[in-house]
């Protein structure tokens, strides 16, 4: 519980009749740095703090990786300064973990013994990367990638590096074997597998991108991944050897297995967790002043029809600021999103949306060496897709998710190189 004996930071307008909303905001990245916007938007003489444990404001996470890589310098990548926050007097703490959630006496307590108060708690603490339960994976010379700081130190060490081993056959993993490639050093991308991300992709399809890889030195090992590493004298990472016995040099090693989501500071609280903070479609939790944003949610997810997770950018963002306007006015807004999520590294572009990795049923097919997509339905309707090649039918593939029609039956269609909706059948009008 929160120490009483500390000082307390409230609204100096507490006492009077009329006194101003009080909102903490615990996280700085996309989710919560929209959401502490929209606050100040809906309300111009609320109290605003914005609680980080990163010794940054807001950065684009999307563009590290082409930091990383080489590519870009530092000036793009930062969003917000903290002029930014001063501008909309909104209280930013960077470098700061909280540590305590006293729910019932609304009241969140950091590291440094400093309590903040609030009318209504948003949570948008993200996650922290899972470690390999390997030997030495903690070793000089093994990388996770989240953060900016993160990027910093891949950068940095890639850069003097002659061999590489990427583990993680996700989103983010391809990220760190595109790294690597950029940076000309040549790889191994250790996957359990058949095949890249193969909850979403079938074999026929994820062959593009492994193609992809190989022609940039990064050599996908299928059926593979880690038993442990080999270090130095000095601590360095100098192999990976695989449950095969296989070994593979790499003075530099990158790790993309998940996320643990940062719900510790919930443990002893009312709030739900389930693998990640439970929010309805408002991103409400079970406590009625307690919201939550951003990869962190189980969110109620509308189209879907059950809960969904997402942690893509714009979803990200939205979700803050949906979240920001239930906070003023709870059930102003739902969140009803369709997310998408782009990878760039390759010559060819390439895009998820929605839930790729669910369903109970699904349709897939090949155009041409680089051009594939596939889709995937739940009760007839298409909850996700990937396309590679050609994104133009997303606008299309999205509509329908919107709109929760039943097609499954029409896969002739949906799969043509190009159609129109109205080439589908009209959908079903209730019954009077």
């Amino acid at each position: 519980s929160v120490h009483p004996r500390i000082a307390i930071h409230i609204n100096p307008e507490a006492e009077t009749p009329d006194m101003s909303q009080s909102y903490v905001v615990i996280g700085d990245g996309v989710a919560g740095s929209s959401a502490a916007e929209t606050l100040r938007e809906e309300e111009p003489d609320a109290d605003i703090t914005v609680v980080t444990d990163e010794g940054e404001a807001l950065y684009n996470r999307i563009l590290i990786k082409e930091f990383a890589k080489g590519k870009l310098p530092e000036a793009p990548i930062s969003i917000h300064d903290e002029s930014w926050y001063a501008d909309r007097d909104i209280d930013l703490q960077l470098d700061t973990l909280v540590v305590d959630i006293d729910v019932e006496g609304h009241a969140i307590e950091t590291h440094a013994g400093d309590v903040y108060e609030w009318d209504k708690l948003l949570v948008a603490a993200g996650g922290t990367p899972t470690q390999l339960p390997v030997d030495n994976s903690d070793a000089e010379g093994v990388h996770h990638f989240w953060t900016f700081e993160d990027a910093r130190a891949i950068k940095s060490h890639i850069e003097a590096a002659d061999s590489s081993v990427v583990v993680g056959a996700g989103l983010l993993g391809i990220d760190l074997a595109a790294i690597t490639a950029a940076q000309d050093v040549e790889g191994k991308y250790l996957m359990r597998g058949n095949n890249w991300w193969r909850y979403a992709l079938s074999e026929e399809g994820a062959e593009i991108i492994h193609d992809a890889l190989r022609e940039r030195d990064v050599e996908p090992v299928f059926q593979s991944g880690v038993d442990h590493f080999e270090v130095d004298g000095d601590g360095r990472v100098t192999t990976a050897v695989d449950p095969n016995g296989d070994a593979y040099d790499a003075d530099f090693v990158g790790i993309a297995i998940g996320l643990d989501f940062n719900t510790e500071i919930l443990r002893d609280t009312p709030i739900e967790c389930d693998d990640g903070i439970v929010v309805d479609e408002y991103m409400q939790t079970n406590h009625d002043d307690v919201f939550a944003a951003g990869d962190i949610t189980q969110f109620e997810d509308l189209i879907l029809g059950e809960r969904g997770q997402n942690g893509a950018w714009g979803s990200a963002k939205e979700q803050g600021s949906i979240a920001a306007r239930n906070m003023v006015d709870y059930g102003a807004e739902p969140f009803e999103w369709v997310s998408s999520y782009s990878i760039t590294h390759f010559d060819f572009p390439f895009l998820s949306f929605g839930h790729p990795t669910l369903g109970d049923d699904e349709a897939e097919a090949k155009y041409s060496d680089t051009e594939w997509r596939r889709l995937a339905f739940k009760d007839g309707r298409i909850v996700g897709g990937v396309l590679i090649g050609d994104l133009s039918p997303q606008t299309k593939y999205k509509q329908l998710m919107r709109e929760q029609r039943r097609v499954a039956d029409q896969k002739d269609v949906l799969m043509q190189q190009t159609f129109e909706l109205e080439d589908l059948d009209a959908p079903e009008t209730p019954a009077e």
